[in-house]
């Protein structure tokens, strides 16, 4: 909508062997789940670029750059998270996003290949309407969206055990409400973190078929 302006930031870790996905290995091998990975982040970039008014990618670990250049448009900029949990890399990860972009900031994952430009059109929807928040929710306590109006330090700042664990979308209300934010939710989607999960992707005609193609089971390790 107009008057709304929508930066995305990414949060993306490089695809490689053994260090991602690592719950799908029993399904894809641990090549796989790289292949997989490099799917995810390439579709994530796209969609992105061509929803928001400017694209970020916070990339990991420290050294992976080169990892990502090949999957990525080059309208998307790359700077490595910093050290942290998972809330800490996003807090800091959001403020350089607000210290470039006048306007709202998006934070992304990888892991939900239902998230699209749609998605983008209802956070600008709920912020026209005065709301300081959107949240995607995920189908296992998570989120795979966040959307802000302005920095929102408190929306990161859950204990650190908390995150990837079922509680986190529950905590992170709380604690925008506590920070006086409104906060509109979507409709919730899926992650991809499990076989089970992976087979209910696959199965979805709205799968990206790059995506499809990588969550088949494959021999190699």
């Amino acid at each position: 909508m107009r008057g709304v302006s929508i930066a995305a930031v990414i949060m993306a870790r490089a695809p490689r062997a053994g260090e991602t996905k690592t719950r799908l290995e029993p399904l894809l091998g641990a090549q796989g789940c790289a292949r997989l990975q490099a799917e995810l982040i390439r579709h994530t970039a796209d969609w992105a670029t061509r929803a928001a008014a400017r694209t970020w990618l916070a990339f990991t670990p420290s050294d992976a750059q080169p990892e990502f250049l090949g999957l990525i448009p080059r309208a998307v900029r790359l700077f490595p998270q910093p050290d942290g949990d998972l809330g800490e890399r996003m807090r800091r990860a959001t403020e350089c996003v607000f210290g470039a972009h006048r306007g709202a900031v998006a934070v992304l994952g990888t892991d939900a290949p239902e998230l699209g430009p749609v998605h983008l059109r209802f956070v600008k929807q709920g912020l026209a309407a005065g709301h300081d928040a959107c949240v995607t929710p995920t189908l296992d306590g998570g989120y795979a969206l966040i959307a802000l109006a302005r920095p929102t330090p408190a929306a990161f700042e859950l204990p650190s055990e908390a995150w990837g664990g079922p509680a986190v979308l529950e905590l992170t209300l709380g604690a925008l409400r506590a920070a006086g934010r409104s906060c509109v939710l979507l409709e919730p989607v899926r992650d991809l973190d499990t076989p089970e999960d992976a087979r209910y992707v696959a199965a979805d005609p709205r799968c990206p078929p790059a995506v499809g193609q990588a969550l088949k089971p494959r021999s190699a390790a």
